[in-house]
């Protein structure tokens, strides 16, 4: 088997820019959860690289600066590279003295975060980020968690200013080259619906809302970025997890980063009786699946050990037989109109 995980890349929007169709997600390089060392992150990341991977997102939420850091320190002696790199704005880092704990991010740098999707906002957060990765280019910059699941009531005062001045910072980026694509880098496909009203974005980092366990943005959202020629990347294809352990372990099965409901497990466990049925990996399934659909360009799982970046090219390259997705599609467990991959 090779070990290069492209099966093939996918033009972002009416961009020039391709992606790789499997990408690395770097949130556990800023400790998601637990701790990982610095020489550990370099080894995972260097790994990563000879694996093939050469998709790479990070932010500065994700560990307050410590996965871009680790990242931009990975990828810097490698300018010149045919790599892609996005990022995130939205949130400027301020100092705030060492905690242990921060957002689930474990022993994190010395900084907490403040919202600010202003014009001056995104563009401070742009420069920050540049310096923090040391790297004089990003490939696509996402407006990060923008919406409601994330600001509640606030998101009213929130998404104005984002899609007048943020929106404004972020088009002039990419009209002076310093960025090839925008979108947003979100957990609710609504935000990115409402945004498509607002601007030309090239694509949505869209976590856990287009998945094998979840299809609603089938209805409305991904006609329109069809339509609008705005590409998906779809971010947490486990749906934080459960999707990738199943439920049939002795763990707790965790679902949009909570333990997951009894309605959430007997629907997986319906699922994972399909794929036994069929000799399938359900975590080769969750990943395969939002691939079929035309609007989606890429899938990015995080990877926090070496262990797991074999692991997972072998499940993207799993054969999984058409004859799966229509069993899942009778029992009612995937939409009907929702594109099944071909082998």
């Amino acid at each position: 088997m090779s070990n290069k995980p492209v099966i093939a890349k996918k033009q972002i929007g009416t961009t020039q820019l391709q992606i790789d169709t499997l990408g690395f997600g770097c949130a556990p390089m800023g400790n998601l959860y637990q701790a990982i060392s610095d020489e550990d992150a370099k080894s995972i990341l260097t790994a990563a690289w000879q694996a093939g991977f050469r998709h790479f997102d990070t932010a500065p939420h994700y560990g307050q600066g410590l996965s871009e850091r680790r990242t931009g320190d990975m990828l810097r002696p490698l300018q010149g590279k045919d790599y892609i790199l996005s990022t995130k704005v939205g949130r400027l880092l301020k100092p705030a003295g060492y905690a242990h704990t921060r957002h689930g991010f474990v022993s994190p740098m010395p900084f907490d975060i403040h919202y600010d999707y202003s014009y001056d906002g995104i563009m401070r957060s742009f420069e920050d980020s540049i310096q923090r990765l040391g790297i004089d280019r990003i490939d696509i910059l996402y407006m990060h968690d923008i919406g409601r699941d994330t600001h509640g009531d606030a998101n009213d005062k929130h998404f104005p200013i984002a899609m007048q001045g943020g929106y404004k910072a972020m088009n002039e980026l990419r009209s002076q080259g310093l960025v090839k694509a925008i979108g947003l880098g979100v957990n609710e496909y609504q935000v990115c619906e409402q945004a498509l009203d607002y601007g030309d974005w090239d694509c949505f980092l869209l976590a856990g809302r287009y998945s094998l366990l979840e299809q609603q943005s089938l209805q409305t959202f991904l006609p329109k970025c069809e339509q609008q020629n705005c590409s998906i990347i779809i971010g947490g294809p486990y749906n934080s997890g459960i999707l990738a352990t199943g439920v049939n372990g002795t763990n707790t099965p965790y679902y949009n980063y909570a333990p997951a409901s009894p309605a959430i497990i007997d629907r997986v466990a319906k699922i994972e009786d399909i794929c036994q049925q069929y000799d399938v990996t359900l975590a080769a399934a969750a990943l395969q699946f939002p691939l079929a659909h035309p609007a989606v360009a890429s899938v990015i799982p995080g990877l926090g050990n070496i262990s797991r970046i074999q692991k997972t090219i072998e499940l993207f390259q799993q054969t999984i037989p058409s004859e799966f997705w229509q069993s899942l599609q009778q029992a009612g467990l995937l939409d009907e109109n929702a594109p099944i991959p071909k082998q």
